[in-house]
Order: structure tokens, then C-alpha cells, then sequence
């Protein structure tokens, strides 16, 4: 089942390959012709084909061109692409690779052979995006149920190594343990307590970590006009914490915490993250 797949064929002289789209279209996929390069990157703002077959030789942009265009833009990327040539020279075969092609195809052309690679293309296509959609699945279900809990939980293994923690408990752990490196849940007393919420023996194990004298948190920042990302953010500016240890406190990235720094300071009026953080302090004062 090909699904009503789109191929676009680019050549500038479809004539010569009637029997491919013919071929094609019978098989039920949807065929669109683009006869030069400048053409089918038109074509493509209209709308975005399964897979592409491209003819090397056009005048104008040649093949390897508008490979080189296609795949430049992220929003046709992904795209497979299949050269069709008539040139039987190893350095224009690795040339039609780098340029961001998957396959190519020696004129002249037998249908059976573009029908059989064309269809495995589009599979391999299929079950990409199919396991890239259940990885993001997956990531984002984790993220969620971490962010869910507003419990501060933590699994470790027998030697106290970390396998889960929410973000309230990395929270509390950078916290009281400013050179913690996220690797092993460390020894927890004075302020910070641990109780165990497992069987002794049974693994993985799970603690719940308390504060013995609660510290305001970032939800103490939400008066500031600020969303709860940048609450978490500017706290951390508070605690002295550069981007990149703000970015893996939080799981994110850097670049993302770059932006939510210039929102929060847009937010507050404030130039520098030292005018930032007294501006936090001013509502993180400890809880008596």
C-alpha cells in the first residue's frame, strides 16, 4: 500500500520518461512533473512530495544543484531523493551522495527497477517517521510525567545511583548540594531528609526528600509577570547558576534558556543577570 504517495519527477524532458510516469501513476501513485530545477523548488512551496526523482543533466541548475537547494531547506529535508543518470563515473555517483541524494538510477531506465526502488524508498521513509514519532512520544510522555509530579521522588539503584528524579528533586538536590553532578543521589541530612518509600532490598529503590525548613521556590517568582520556565530560570540566575547549569538543572538546552533569559529580562526591565537575581532575591527570602 503506497497510501496515495506523491512523487515528483524532474526532468527537462518528461517525454523521455512517459513509461516511469505512466508506470507510476498506475500503481496509484500521485506523479507531479517539474521540468528544471528553479521549477521544482517552485513546485515544492505548493506542497510537499513523498520522494523525488531528479534528472542530473538539465540546463540551468543540474541535479546536483537543486539536490543541494532541496536539501538545504528543513522543511523538504527529509525528503528521499533518487538520481536518474546516464553518467557511469564513480566521482559523479559519490558527487550525487554528498549532494543529499539516498539512491540513484542508470538510464536507461527499466520501470520494474524505479517501481521496486521507489517503493522501497517510501517504506524506509514510512518507518522512519514512524519511529521518529514514537521516540518523540516517548520523550515527551517521560518529560510530562516528570514535570507531573510535584513530589520531590528519586530511584536509585543499590549503590545510589540515580535512574529517576523530578524536577522538584533535582530542584532540592542542586539546592543543598551545589557540586551534585546528577550522577548518584548524595547522602542526605541536615536540612534535607530523605525518607524511603520502598522495602529495604527491594531495587530500584525510591525516596521521597523533604526540607526540614521549607526555602521559597521559583513558584515564589510567578508575581513577577513570569511564566513558570522562567520562574525556574531566574531563581536559578539567583542562585548564581550560568546558562549551561541552568540548562542541565532543567534537562534543556542552552540556546532554549538563552531565550528565556532575554524574555524574563524584557519582563523585569533588567540589563544584567545581577539586576536580575537582587530582583529574585527580593521574593526568595527563607521561610522562618
Amino acid at each position: 500500500m503506497n497510501e496515495r504517495a506523491t512523487v515528483l519527477v524532474i526532468d527537462d524532458v518528461p517525454a523521455n520518461i512517459g513509461l516511469v510516469l505512466d508506470a507510476l501513476a498506475d500503481r496509484g501513485y500521485r506523479v507531479l512533473v517539474a521540468e528544471s530545477g528553479h521549477g521544482a523548488l517552485e513546485q515544492l512551496r505548493h506542497g510537499k512530495p513523498d520522494l523525488i526523482l531528479l534528472d542530473v543533466i538539465m540546463p540551468g541548475m543540474d541535479g546536483f544543484e537543486t539536490c543541494a537547494a532541496i536539501k538545504k531547506d528543513p522543511a523538504w529535508r527529509d525528503v528521499p531523493i533518487l538520481f536518474m543518470t546516464s553518467l557511469d563515473d564513480v566521482e559523479q555517483k559519490v558527487r550525487a551522495f554528498e549532494s543529499g541524494a539516498v539512491d540513484y538510477i542508470v538510464k536507461p531506465i527499466y520501470v520494474a527497477e524505479v517501481i521496486a526502488r521507489v517503493r522501497a524508498h517510501l517504506e524506509l521513509r514510512r518507518l522512519r517517521q514512524a519511529l521518529e514519532e514514537e521516540l518523540a512520544m516517548r520523550l515527551e510522555a517521560e518529560n510530562q510525567l516528570a514535570q507531573s509530579l510535584d513530589r520531590a521522588i528519586v530511584l536509585v539503584a543499590a549503590d545510589r545511583q540515580l535512574l529517576f528524579s523530578t524536577r522538584t528533586a533535582r530542584t532540592l538536590l542542586h539546592r543543598h548540594h551545589p557540586g551534585w553532578d546528577g550522577t548518584k543521589l548524595p547522602e542526605c541530612h541536615g536540612t534535607l531528609i530523605e525518607k524511603r518509600l520502598s522495602a529495604f532490598g527491594v531495587e530500584p529503590e525510591v525516596f521521597l526528600l523533604q526540607e526540614d525548613v521549607p526555602s521559597p521556590g521559583p513558584e515564589a517568582l510567578g508575581s513577577l509577570g513570569l511564566t513558570a520556565r522562567e520562574s525556574e530560570v531566574l531563581f536559578w540566575i539567583a542562585q548564581g547558576k550560568s546558562n549551561p547549569d541552568i540548562a542541565l538543572i532543567l534537562g534543556t538546552s542552552p540556546r532554549t534558556i538563552h531565550k528565556h533569559v532575554e524574555n524574563l529580562f524584557r519582563k523585569l526591565g533588567c540589563e544584567t543577570r545581577a539586576a536580575a537575581a537582587l530582583r529574585a532575591l527580593e521574593y526568595l527570602r527563607p521561610v522562618a
